[in-house]
C-alpha cells in the first residue's frame, strides 16, 4: 500500500506532466516568495512590500534591475535576485527535472546550493512515489542531505549532518547523538534510531525529520537500496536503463571506467584507475562501492562497451558525505541521453 512521505519537498505545489516531469506551477513559485528571506518585515520600505505584493499576485510578473535597486535593504534585493534568476531557470525549462539537467550541464551553477538540493529533493519524491520500502527512501536521502559516518563497533552508521549537529547542540537524547563521538563535542550515551527489516514502519510518520540512521556496510539491505535508487534516477532524468549492484572491492584488470558520487571518491577512484596504491587513510574512506551495466551497448562510447562502470561513495576527513548526483548524469560513458 502506497504511503506518504516527504511532504516538505513541496509535490504537492506542482503537476505531473505526460512524460511524469513536475511542470512548475504559481503556487510552487508563491512558496519561495514567502520564505523569511524574502516575506517584508514591519520595517520593510514600501518598495519592497509593493514588490512583495505584485509577486505573489503574479509569480511571473517580470522585475527589472531598477525595481530591485529602488529597494532600501541591499540584502532583500540581492535575495530577490537570487530567487528571480531561480525562478526564471524554471520557467524556460518549465519543470524541475528539465531546469535541473540544464543547470548541472553549464559549466556553472548560478543558483545557491540549498535550491539545487531541494530539487533534488522534489525530483527523487516523484521518482519514489509509490515505494513501499523505507530503507530504499532512507537511502535516497543522501542524494540531498549530507550525512555523518560512524564506524564503531565494526558497523558503518549514516546519519544525517543537519540532525545530529543539532542534537549535538541541545544535547538532546532522542536517538542521533552517540554518532558524533568524531565531532570532539561531548555527548551523552544513547541508543540509536537504526532503521532495519524489523522497524522500518518507524520512516512513515518520521520521513521529514531526517532522523533515522542506516548501517551501510556490505551485505546490509541499505547499499542495495541505495543501487536502486541509482538506477530509478538515471532511469527517470536520462531514459537510461542500468543495473547497480554493490560491490566489496574492485578487482579488474581491464578497468575502464569509474564515477565518483562524491569528491573524494573521484579522488581515491582516479588513483586506484592510474594504477597507484592510496594512502590507507583514503581506502578506509570508502563508503560504497558499485558495479553499475549498461544493457543496451548501443548507448555506450566504444572503449566500455561490454564492461561495467565502476561507482564509489566516500567520506571526507571530517567523516561526512556529500554526495554529488549530478556526477550520475555528467560522467557517463554514453553517446548520447535525453
Amino acid at each position: 500500500m502506497s504511503r506518504e512521505f516527504w511532504k516538505s519537498a513541496g509535490m504537492h505545489l506542482l503537476q505531473r506532466g505526460a512524460e511524469g516531469w513536475l511542470e512548475v506551477t504559481p503556487q510552487f513559485l508563491r512558496a519561495y516568495y514567502t520564505r523569511p528571506e524574502m516575506h517584508p518585515l514591519e520595517g520593510s520600505c514600501a518598495a519592497e512590500v509593493a514588490l512583495h505584493e505584485d509577486l505573489m499576485a503574479d509569480p511571473l510578473r517580470p522585475v527589472d534591475a531598477a525595481r530591485l535597486a529602488a529597494l532600501a535593504d541591499p540584502e532583500v534585493a540581492d535575495n530577490y535576485r537570487v530567487v528571480l534568476a531561480y525562478r526564471d531557470l524554471l520557467m524556460r525549462a518549465g519543470t524541475i527535472e528539465g531546469a535541473y539537467l540544464r543547470l548541472m550541464r553549464q559549466s556553472k551553477i548560478a543558483i545557491p546550493p540549498v535550491f539545487v538540493d531541494q530539487m533534488v529533493h522534489l525530483i527523487l519524491r516523484n521518482i519514489l512515489d509509490g515505494c513501499t520500502d523505507p530503507i530504499r527512501l532512507r537511502t535516497a536521502e543522501l542524494f540531498f542531505r549530507e550525512q555523518s559516518a560512524s564506524t564503531e563497533d565494526a558497523r558503518l552508521m549514516l546519519a544525517d549532518e543537519e540532525i545530529v549537529e543539532m542534537h549535538a547542540r541541545t544535547g538532546s537524547e532522542t536517538g542521533l547523538a552517540q554518532l558524533l563521538s568524531q565531532t570532539g563535542t561531548p555527548l551523552k550515551s544513547v541508543a540509536l534510531d537504526v532503521l532495519d527489516d524489523d522497524n522500518k514502519d518507524i520512516y512513515w510518520p518520521r520521513s521529514d525529520r531526517f532522523d533515522t540512521v542506516i548501517d551501510f556496510r556490505f551485505g546490509q539491505p541499505a547499499p542495495d537500496a541505495f543501487a536502486r535508487v541509482v538506477e530509478s534516477w538515471l532511469k527517470h532524468l536520462l531514459r537510461l536503463e542500468v543495473r547497480v549492484e554493490p560491490r566489496p572491492s574492485i578487482e579488474d584488470a581491464d578497468w575502464r571506467w569509474h564515477i565518483g558520487l562524491d569528491r573524494e571518491s573521484t579522488r581515491i577512484l582516479n588513483t586506484l584507475y592510474e594504477g597507484k596504491t592510496p594512502s590507507l587513510d583514503d581506502m578506509a574512506s570508502i563508503v560504497g562501492l558499485f558495479r553499475m551495466r549498461i544493457p543496451d551497448e548501443r548507448m555506450v562510447l566504444e572503449k566500455v562497451r561490454g564492461k561495467p562502470v565502476y561507482l564509489g561513495l566516500a567520506m571526507d576527513a571530517r567523516k561526512r558525505v556529500k554526495m554529488k548526483p549530478q556526477n550520475l548524469l555528467t560522467n557517463l560513458p554514453v553517446i548520447a541521453t535525453v
